[in-house]
């Protein structure tokens, strides 16, 4: 029996908490995304597939606030944020990663946990003045949060290290790491296996499980690893020139002949110099 409150409101389907409708993104005369809708389900773990210049980053873009729709809606809990900035998404809940880490590479891997979460009252100065017991309070929370992330991820024997010199893997799971930092209701995760060891991949997947089936982050996931979007993925969003290609399981997805066509025979190329 399915005990996952998200999933049913009064016997009927529950709304999703992210909604695309009819999305477009143009760029000069080049259309990356083209009328795109999907829904993700709050509790749930997606995958968006397709090949180079499918307009995958692109939509990640808009949902995150980096870039704004041409025309379209994006809905988060059923409020339209089409038009939010990626700060203010950013304090509704919606965090993103990267392909490439954008760790703050001065700092410690402590500091770059330490850094992230908001409403910390130590950033005004008069407050330290007039406040101290609550910036000290509030210091040692975070301090706290930060260790508990790192022992999660494996990365307590770095805690001093600085984050430059970490590996990509290790980068990788520093992000992942920022984005706990914040309790986020949505995680939008860019290729977060390109680049990582497999051990390390498989200890990335592992995690990215954990936090999905103990904590109920929702996570939607871009990603090339075949392997890894059908270990964690329920659903799968296919992506083709800028829209929904079908969708469903791993397994039927694959099997469909228009996704086997789109991968091997140059489907969506032409959107290639946006970077999927």
């Amino acid at each position: 029996m399915d005990t996952n409150p998200d999933r049913t409101v009064s016997g009927a389907a529950a709304p999703p908490i992210l909604a695309v409708e009819a999305l477009t993104r143009s760029f000069g005369g080049l259309t990356a995304v083209d009328r795109c809708s999907f829904r993700v389900d709050a509790g749930r773990i997606t995958g968006i597939i397709g090949p180079n210049g499918a307009g995958k980053t692109t939509i990640f873009n808009m949902v995150a606030g980096a870039l704004p729709p041409s025309s379209g809606r994006i809905l988060f809990d059923g409020d339209d944020v089409s038009s939010l900035p990626t700060h203010e998404l950013f304090h509704r809940g919606i965090v993103r990663t990267f392909q490439i880490p954008h760790e703050f590479g001065r700092l410690t891997v402590l500091e770059n946990l330490m850094v992230v979460p908001t409403s910390q009252p130590g950033e005004r100065l008069w407050r330290v003045w007039t406040s101290p017991a609550r910036v000290r309070r509030r210091e040692r929370e975070v301090w706290e949060r930060a260790e508990d992330t790192l022992r999660f991820l494996t990365l307590w024997d770095l805690r001093d290290e600085l984050a430059t010199n970490l590996s990509g893997g290790q980068k990788k799971l520093l992000e992942l790491g920022r984005a706990m930092m914040t309790e986020p209701r949505l995680v939008l995760l860019d290729e977060p296996g390109a680049g990582v060891n497999p051990t390390l991949l498989v200890k990335l997947r592992d995690m990215i499980r954990q936090l999905n089936q103990r904590r109920g982050y929702t996570f939607v996931i871009i990603e090339h690893d075949m392997d890894l979007i059908a270990s964690l993925c329920e659903r799968v969003i296919v992506l083709a020139e800028g829209s929904v290609l079908t969708e469903g399981t791993m397994d039927a997805v694959r099997r469909d002949p228009r996704v086997i066509d789109a991968y091997l025979g140059g489907g969506g190329e032409g959107g290639a110099a946006h970077g999927g």
